[in-house]
């Protein structure tokens, strides 16, 4: 058995930074679950917005929460109440779970991400919301891949790799598509990692994709 390492943990330190920032030490635990319950309940509220990664930044008065999507109009709403209804959301879900009386005072900010198939997140999550549908499977991860190879500035190779029972077969299989080239060995790849379970009604079928963009020095 290989031992698969997480391509964006593999470089946390080097080329990549942490999602979450500021200070932890003093209750880092309950702190940590704070984090884990913002991140669960923004993907469960926005599942259909498009959103690439939440950023979760922490100063000893307020938490701040940066939310990445393609579709930031959706989120913000028409006047900013789609912002009001997810910061009463929050702070209702931190309040449940503080172990303290103080009230946690969230500050959103939501960030357009203009090119989605430039995002290895967003490609995952359009690959799993088609193969929902019951579109065949090798159609859509060709269509994608030809949508992210249009980008030849940005993107050097791409991989997408889908497993489970493909088109409702009976025994589950791993299959993946790659176009150009794709450096996973080196620590200065720059590879935009995601992945996303689809929900199909004959079981799961788990995506990753791989865009790999040169390298960082």
């Amino acid at each position: 058995m290989t031992h698969k390492i997480h391509p964006k943990i593999f470089r946390i330190g080097e080329t990549k930074n942490w999602d979450s920032k500021g200070f932890y030490e003093k209750d880092f635990a309950s702190f940590l679950r704070e984090d884990y319950e913002i991140r669960s309940l923004l993907r469960k509220l926005l599942r259909e917005m498009s959103v690439e990664k939440i950023e979760i930044e922490r100063s000893s008065e307020e938490i701040g929460v940066t939310i990445y999507s393609s579709r930031p109009g959706l989120i913000i709403g028409r006047g900013g109440e789609g912002v009001k209804v997810l910061k009463e959301k929050l702070e209702k879900k931190l309040a449940s779970i503080s172990k303290k009386d103080d009230k946690k005072r969230i500050r959103l900010e939501i960030k357009e991400i203009k090119d989605p198939w430039l995002s290895a997140t967003l490609v995952a999550q359009d690959i799993a919301g088609q193969l929902e549908k019951r579109i065949p499977y090798r159609k859509v991860v060709k269509q994608a891949l030809h949508k992210i190879a249009m980008h030849k500035k940005e993107v050097k190779g791409v991989r997408i790799q889908v497993s489970g029972r493909l088109n409702g077969i009976e025994i589950a299989r791993s299959e993946y598509f790659q176009e150009g080239q794709l450096k996973r060995e080196t620590i200065r790849g720059n590879i935009d990692y995601g992945f996303e379970m689809a929900k199909c009604s004959y079981g799961a079928i788990g995506i990753k994709v791989f865009i790999y963009k040169g390298e960082n020095f």
